[in-house]
């Protein structure tokens, strides 16, 4: 009798076992498949505020809209040919859509057609490409946000009576369409201005070590030297060392972009005289708010401007100023 017991109990364990399996498994197949959406930036190196700004709203995105988040890139902003390559390996696992933040204008328009010509859908966020190859393009006006720093360089630079006023411009890569419109804008704001000469521009491929080199060069080589924009963050972190080291922060006016706990310390020591902060959190949540919109059927916009905004030491402590410069604290 006892073993009938045990055996009657054995098989009714078995089949709530096989029953259990059996639920989890329809429980699967009728959860819907999350969207892959691979997020290709210019850098993995989060440590630049930007960039780990731009992976938050991406992440939030992806939870508040559900969506397979899958993040790949190259180390160096300048690594073009490295961000190719990545780009093609990408194509043959075919995702759902690819969030780019393109290194280079001209470079990547090939494999980002073969990328559309694949069925993927192609959203890029920050710097975009020629001949708007991708479905939708979410950035800065960053034509417009160089014409503000040039601006601001204008605020700060003392009147001089005689002789020009010489100023320098450190981009970061060569190539990519941020770093040429930027440019542009700063180069086509001050050319309006009499008695300005502007030096030969330098490109820091995004390193900051590289840029305080650089700036340390001009500094040396132009004593009249009297501004300097910065186009990117770790641009205005070099050149704001290589000033404060120089001793030179009392003749040389600063400009940077974007915001780090570097460049508020350098803000609040008056070595940065002004900063244009972008929205790159607002980037990385509309990209993947578009791309799930995109892949839904639904109609995109072809441009979203995030819009940027000018922080000196006289507004860095206003409300909405602080909530830009650290997104993540409580206000």
């Amino acid at each position: 009798m006892m073993r009938k017991w045990f055996i009657l109990s054995l098989c009714v364990l078995a089949a709530a076992v096989v029953i259990g399996l059996s639920s989890q498994e329809i429980a699967r197949r009728l959860q819907p498949e999350l969207p892959v959406i691979l997020f290709v930036p210019k850098t993995t190196d989060f440590e630049i505020e930007f960039w780990e700004m731009m992976r938050q709203g991406v992440m939030t995105a992806s939870e508040e809209f559900g969506a397979d988040i899958r993040i790949t890139g190259m180390r160096e902003e300048s690594d073009v040919a490295g961000q190719v390559a990545l780009l093609e390996r990408a194509i043959a696992e075919k995702p759902d859509a690819i969030v780019l933040a393109a290194t280079d204008y001209d470079a990547l328009v090939p494999v980002a057609q073969r990328i559309a010509d694949a069925g993927i859908t192609l959203i890029t966020v920050d710097s975009g490409l020629r001949g708007g190859v991708s479905r939708s393009f979410i950035a800065t006006d960053n034509v417009a946000a160089g014409s503000r720093a040039a601006e601001q360089l204008l605020v700060y630079l003392e009147p001089r009576d005689k002789g020009e006023q010489v100023v320098a411009i450190m981009n970061f890569v060569k190539g990519s369409a941020t770093a040429m419109e930027r440019e542009r804008g700063v180069r086509e704001q001050l050319g309006q201005e009499p008695g300005i000469l502007i030096l030969d521009t330098v490109f820091s491929n995004a390193s900051e070590e590289m840029a305080y080199e650089q700036a340390a060069a001009l500094l040396e080589e132009h004593p009249d030297l009297s501004g300097i924009v910065a186009l990117n963050e770790p641009t205005a972190i070099g050149a704001a060392r290589a000033i404060e080291d120089s001793g030179a922060a009392s003749r040389v006016k600063l400009i940077g972009f974007d915001s780090s706990m570097e460049e508020v310390a350098y803000l609040e020591k008056g070595i940065i005289q002004a900063t244009i902060v972008q929205k790159p959190f607002n980037m990385g949540y509309l990209s993947v708010k578009t791309a799930i919109e995109a892949l839904d059927g639904r109609k995109v916009k072809p441009l979203i401007d995030t819009g940027e905004v000018v922080i000196t030491k006289a507004n860095m402590y206003d409300n909405d100023k602080q909530k830009l410069l650290f997104p993540f604290m409580e206000q």
